[in-house]
């Protein structure tokens, strides 16, 4: 599909796409570019690519495709660097969770007939790094694409096919409503899980011992959200923060609720709202979206268990 594609950031995404790049032929020449030594020399110990640069601006030139994979609050210095040396014509995309900030920041700085569309793979684990990546990570997830108002319907129709070879259905829809949308479906439920870890943090010594001893599934799977990159996440908070206080808000309104029902024994109540939230759960395997395995399907290996999980 590409001469050439750049990967700027080679994290657990970067370095699943380039895997599954290599593994389906999309491109010829795969250029790596980090901005830390010790991790552009493990991508080439793994053979991501087949040029590895400490300059994002040299990776990207000539590319026909660049795929912006830092956290989103490093695009606007990286697109002040990569800029000059976008080729006419190209294609810029991104991995980032936030879509309005990457239109925000990214678009005023646009040369002068280079495509943006702004991508976001529903596709994740709670690791991170070179090593993290795996090929298979994008077959069977979902991936939305944010294009603007004035975007290339050909370089759209290019991403998508891009997308889709990777093993992903696209859905294109408009920045704003993709923040709205998965503020509470990922940024909002992060959250909650690093505040439930962080209190678990906060027990007395004796307390805490005993938690992460008897931790049941639940306390597991918050721990294996909480896990995740901590400055990526910072990263969505602070850039979706308006979407996220909107669900949040939401949400602490509803666990009012939930609290008055506990604390007035309201067992109808109760039961009520965990018959809808279970038929949540059946509706979310029936789409394809997780499995009814046992514990999740997360069984073997740490990075087995990585490789069940998603953003």
């Amino acid at each position: 599909m590409f001469e050439k594609i750049a990967l700027v950031g080679i994290g657990l995404i970067g370095s699943s796409i380039a895997l599954s790049v290599r593994q389906q032929g999309l491109a010829r020449h795969i250029a790596i570019s980090t901005r830390k030594a010790p991790t552009l020399a493990e991508a080439e110990a793994l053979r991501l690519g087949d040029s590895y640069t400490l300059s994002a601006a040299e990776a990207v030139r000539d590319a026909d495709l660049v795929v912006l994979c830092t956290p989103v609050g490093a695009y606007e210095a990286v697109m002040a660097e990569i800029a000059p040396a976008l080729k006419r014509g190209a294609i810029l995309s991104d991995v980032g969770s936030v879509k309005q900030y990457a239109l925000d920041v990214i678009q005023p700085l646009l040369p002068e007939g280079v495509h943006f569309v702004p991508g976001h793979p529903l596709a994740g684990t709670e690791y991170s790094g070179p090593s993290a990546g795996f090929a298979a990570l994008f077959r069977g997830r979902w991936c939305i694409l944010t294009p603007g108002t004035d975007a290339d319907a050909q370089a759209v129709r290019m991403l998508t096919g891009f997308w889709e070879a990777l093993g992903s259905s696209v859905e294109v829809m408009d920045a704003p409503h993709h923040d709205l949308v998965l503020a509470i479906t990922s940024h909002v439920p992060h959250l909650i899980a690093y505040n439930i870890v962080g209190t678990v943090d906060d027990l007395a010594n004796d307390t805490k011992s005993e938690v992460i001893k008897f931790s049941a599934s639940g306390f597991r799977d918050f721990t294996r959200i909480a896990a995740s990159d901590p400055v990526m996440w910072r990263d969505v908070f602070l850039t979706n923060r308006d979407a996220v206080l909107e669900m949040l808000g939401r949400f602490l309104v509803d666990l009012d609720v939930l609290h008055a029902a506990v604390r007035d024994g309201d067992g109808p109540a109760l039961e009520a709202l965990f018959t809808r939230t279970r038929a949540i759960r059946r509706s979310i395997i029936d789409a394809g979206q997780e499995t009814a395995a046992a514990d999740f399907g997360r069984v073997g290996s740490p990075q087995d268990q990585a490789r069940t999980g998603a953003e």
